[in-house]
């Protein structure tokens, strides 16, 4: 079983017992959106000791709780899963995910610091995401950026120093 040196802030129990049967892993529960200052707290301290990786629903209180993440500490690195991979019978997250993507999520976590900018706004346009959900969609997907609007992809695109070219290359090699 492979060995995550970062800890890995999820959500709930049943995410924690989904990652800990495909890696050897620590976690740090948030309880849900209502995360405290305890809980931060302790993602700080992991920050500076190990690195942290937030992997969290792929839904509206997901993207809260990694939002409150990042600005505690800016640092983390992000795992992504898709929703159309995360969707259980009742419900959307990462316990319903496919393992398959989990472990993707994972092995292709991002870091969004040291941000500069790698694509222009015109050469962003030139690519025909806007306006077009499905190739943005293919954008998110390829890169393992997770979801959001035009705007947010623009945002991450640059944070990550994605090139105009690397995204015409990526999405011939999907087609």
């Amino acid at each position: 079983m492979k060995r995550i040196k970062e800890v890995i802030v999820v959500e709930g129990k049943t995410d924690t017992q989904v990652l800990k049967s495909l890696f050897d892993v620590d976690t740090i529960e948030t309880h849900g959106s209502a995360i405290d200052d305890h809980v931060i707290s302790l993602i700080k301290e992991a920050a500076k000791t190990r690195g942290v990786i937030i992997l969290t629903d792929p839904d509206y209180p997901g993207m809260r709780i990694r939002d409150k993440v990042v600005k505690a500490v800016p640092v983390a690195k992000h795992a992504f899963v898709a929703k159309k991979d995360a969707i259980g019978r009742r419900k959307v997250g990462i316990a319903e995910a496919r393992k398959g993507a989990i472990v993707e999520a994972i092995e292709n976590a991002v870091s969004f610091e040291d941000a500069t900018d790698s694509i222009t706004w015109d050469e962003f346009i030139d690519l025909d995401i806007i306006g077009n959900k499905k190739r943005r969609l293919a954008v998110y997907d390829a890169f393992h950026l997770g979801y959001g609007n035009v705007k947010t992809l623009f945002k991450r695109l640059n944070m990550v120093g994605i090139t105009k070219d690397e995204i015409i290359r990526k999405l011939e090699e999907n087609q």
